[in-house]
């Protein structure tokens, strides 16, 4: 279990973040159309997976606006919005923003990217939800880079993100 905090006060994960080096675990995520969406979805790509607790709170926004711009520029590499956000709220939100460049996908049918990545919430008014967190996969979704933003607020390290994916 990790500990976070949500404006100073203390609330816990389910686990903890899978460690850099190791495979990463599968995942069935519902996109924007409906369709489910697995890790060998995106086989042969860099994955930088955006987590986040709900797309309508500023910070999380931010964080979809920021990785849909730097998106852009990146190489062989696919970001990955997650959340527990209906597919229907990612895909007004995207929409409403011009975002092109990010895959908007929910966890909304049983939870369980959340739990086999350990970053639920398991106390406090975001129970349940997903913490703030960045996972970055080389080619062969392998960990490469890992953050859980300690103060859920805030917004994650984007530069060490990217910097990762150099590296990857």
């Amino acid at each position: 279990m990790a500990t976070v905090t949500l404006k100073g006060n203390t609330i816990n994960t389910s686990g903890n973040l899978p460690k850099e080096g190791t495979k990463a675990p599968d995942f069935l995520l519902t996109a924007t159309d409906l369709s489910m969406h697995s890790l060998s979805t995106y086989s042969g790509s860099k994955l930088v997976l955006n987590i986040f607790p709900s797309v309508d709170t500023g910070t999380c926004a931010q964080s979809v606006r920021e990785f849909n711009r730097e998106a852009n520029e990146l190489e062989n590499t696919k970001v990955l919005c997650i959340s527990h956000d209906l597919p229907f709220a990612h895909a007004r939100f995207c929409g409403a923003e011009g975002l092109e460049n990010v895959i908007s996908l929910s966890d909304y049918k049983d939870g369980s990217f959340g739990k086999a990545y350990g970053l639920n919430f398991i106390d406090g008014p975001l129970e349940a939800l997903h913490s703030r967190c960045v996972v970055v996969l080389d080619e062969n979704h392998n960990v490469k880079y890992t953050e859980q933003v300690s103060e859920t607020v805030n917004e994650p390290n984007y530069k060490a993100a990217l910097e990762a994916l150099l590296d990857a």
